[in-house]
C-alpha cells in the first residue's frame, strides 16, 4: 500500500478535539476514578477542558445507549466508555462484560466514531485497583489517537 504512513501513527495532539466520556456509577469509587485520570490525560494532551463533555448512567449495560446518543449529536471527535464489571458467583459478569463490550464496538462501527473502551472485567477489586490508573490514561490516548487517525483517512 503506497503513501499508507501518512505520519498520523501516533499523534496525540488533542488540539480542537471534543471527547464524550460516558462512565457507569456501578463500583463509583473505581469508576469515578477512571474518569478522573481520564479527564486529566485529556487536558495533559491538549483538549479543552469545555470539549470534555462528562455523563454518567447507572452500569455498563446503559454505556453503549449513552455513547449511541452521543454519536448522534455529530458533536464529538471521540468517545469513551467507562465502567467497572468485577465477577462475582453468578453468569451476570459474563452477559455485562459480553454485551457491554458488544454495545460500544457496534456503536463505534455504526457511527464511525472511535471509542475508547475503558470497561475494566477483572476477577476481583484488587485487580481493579491496579488497573484504573493505566486505563484510565490509555482511553484518553487512544480517543486522540483514533480521532486524528479517523480524521485523517475520511
Amino acid at each position: 500500500m503506497q503513501g499508507a504512513d501518512k505520519g498520523t501513527a501516533n499523534r496525540l495532539d488533542g488540539n480542537d478535539l471534543r471527547v464524550g466520556i460516558v462512565q457507569a456509577r456501578f463500583n463509583d469509587e473505581l469508576t469515578g476514578r477512571l474518569a478522573e485520570v481520564c479527564i486529566d490525560e485529556l487536558t495533559q494532551l491538549g483538549v479543552a477542558r469545555k470539549h470534555i463533555t462528562h455523563v454518567t448512567v447507572p452500569g455498563a449495560l446503559e454505556v453503549p445507549v449513552a455513547l449511541q446518543a452521543m454519536a448522534d449529536s455529530d458533536r464529538f471527535d471521540a468517545l469513551v466508555a467507562l465502567g467497572c464489571i468485577i465477577r462475582g458467583e453468578t453468569y451476570h459478569f459474563e452477559l455485562v462484560a459480553n454485551e457491554s463490550g458488544a454495545g460500544v464496538t457496534r456503536v463505534s462501527l455504526d457511527h464511525h466514531v472511535p471509542i475508547a473502551n475503558a470497561i475494566l472485567t477483572v476477577e476481583d477489586q484488587a485487580q481493579a485497583e491496579a488497573r484504573v490508573e493505566e486505563k484510565g490514561r490509555d482511553a484518553a490516548r487512544v480517543a486522540v489517537e483514533m480521532a486524528n487517525l479517523l480524521d485523517d483517512l475520511l
